[in-house]
């Protein structure tokens, strides 16, 4: 039987404590679980995107949040997102991808819409994210993407002032082409609110997929059980 508890997989460690602080303001009370494998992330990277064993991982990671009493599953790693998709046909678990919404609300913002990632294996599954929600919304729109290089090392090396400053970096020259700038990982939404104050963009928005990610857990059924 599902339960109304939220589980969520990761493959950053460091991204688990501030959705769990999302998740209590969109779902007080519920119970979240952590489900944390980086080798998800790293054996993306080695194929250059989710090789099939991922896909499997991801559905028996679905099983286990159903069996600890979870009513979803968010996936919070962009790389793996079209796993996350893939997997909705072989488990009756909701599975959410962290990135959805804020393709969305990208083809809402405008015409020409940015996609920063520091990984490849990122740019890629959003740039195509933004592109299915082009095509839902029934808009013509341009994506323009952008990698930071080294920044994703940076960061993953413990510089975390590097890696911002890279993103920043690619942020500036992105943001004078589109209307709007997506940034494909939740770990680089340390850097919305620099980018957000405009001093060299003025006007662009900024969109991160943590908050409007973990909001979608705000409507899904908490089913009795477990």
């Amino acid at each position: 039987m599902t339960g109304t508890a939220i589980a969520m997989l990761h493959t950053v460690p460091a991204l688990a404590a501030p959705l769990a602080e999302l998740a209590a303001e969109v779902r007080p009370g519920a119970r979240v679980l952590h489900f944390v494998d980086e080798s998800l992330l790293q054996d993306t990277i080695a194929h250059g995107g989710p090789p099939p064993h991922v896909l499997r991982r991801v559905v028996s990671y679905a099983s286990y949040a159903e069996e600890s009493g979870a009513g979803t599953l968010l996936v919070t790693c962009s790389s793996i997102g079209e796993a996350a998709e893939l997997a909705r046909s072989f488990t009756r678990l909701p599975v959410l991808r962290i990135d959805e919404p804020m393709a969305e609300e990208a083809v809402r913002s405008g015409a020409r819409v940015g996609v920063l990632a520091t990984l490849a294996t990122t740019l890629g599954p959003t740039t195509r994210a933004v592109q299915r929600a082009a095509v839902r919304q029934e808009a013509e729109r341009e994506v323009v993407p952008y990698l930071c290089e080294g920044a994703f090392e940076a960061l993953r090396s413990g510089d975390p002032a590097r890696h911002d400053r890279l993103v920043l970096d690619g942020f500036r020259e992105l943001s004078g082409e589109v209307d709007v700038v997506v940034l494909a990982q939740a770990s680089m939404a340390r850097i919305v609110a620099e980018a957000a104050q405009g001093h060299d963009a003025p006007g662009v928005p900024v969109l991160s997929s943590p908050r409007s990610g973990v909001a979608q857990l705000a409507g899904t059924s908490a089913r009795t059980g477990g």
